[in-house]
């Protein structure tokens, strides 16, 4: 036995056929979410630094009025919606300090969690593949082994070499299963660590407009904001 793509596949069975085709759905499945995240995350972090930089120079003259004002587009990024939400609390709050900064407070928290969920979208997946692919393998390699044992029953012979070949290509599944599962989780981990790290921008972004917030409405509103 030759250990080429072709003369592995014409000598394995058809378990082991049907194994090697879910491994492949879910290598598939796992690299479209990879690519599919990567474009979505280069993209929102683009528009949220372009909308930072913008929103920024408004807020930093303490003009929330402008700034609610001001439409940036649709094209502002996670740290964009977030902050949107925000300023759209703002104008449609009340004159009360304490009511306004908390009604912000919790549009900020809302859109905050719609956004980390959103970027999560997918990890799921991920995971799943990382963690069951090397399973799915060493059940096409049981079975496998099994088999090539039968074979030697049936045949009457003993021997490792007379069943060196079927476990071979029993071993095959495993192989595939962890070529499988090996990029999965380095992406999930990847990605998962950029997710983290968004969340810790948008909740430090929210805390500084809330600060300004704070600021521009008097200091009774810091007292709220604290409780």
């Amino acid at each position: 036995m030759q250990f080429t793509l072709i003369d592995i596949w014409h000598h394995t069975g058809t378990f082991a056929r049907m194994i090697i085709f879910t491994l492949a759905i879910m290598s598939v499945a796992s690299l479209v979410v990879m690519a599919e995240r990567m474009i979505v995350f280069r993209k929102t972090r683009s528009d949220s630094r372009n909308f930072a930089a913008k929103m920024g120079a408004i807020l930093a003259k303490g003009d929330l009025t402008t700034a609610a004002n001001t439409n940036l587009g649709k094209d502002v990024g996670h740290l964009g919606r977030v902050i949107n939400s925000g300023l759209t609390a703002y104008r449609i709050s009340p004159n009360n300090k304490d009511i306004a900064v908390e009604s912000v407070a919790r549009a900020l928290e809302r859109q905050a969690q719609r956004e980390v969920q959103s970027m999560k979208r997918g990890l799921g997946l991920l995971a799943t593949v990382g963690s069951t692919a090397p399973f799915v393998g060493l059940l096409g390699t049981t079975m496998g082994i099994v088999n090539a044992f039968q074979l030697m029953a049936a045949a009457g012979s003993g021997g490792l070499g007379t069943i060196s070949a079927g476990i071979a290509e029993a071993l095959i599944t495993t192989a595939f299963g962890l070529l499988v599962a090996i990029p999965a989780v380095m992406a999930y981990n990847f990605l998962q660590g950029w997710v983290d790290a968004r969340s810790v921008d948008i909740s430090e972004s929210s805390n500084e407009f809330l600060d300004v917030v704070a600021r521009h409405m008097g200091g009774g509103a810091h007292s709220s904001h604290a409780a």
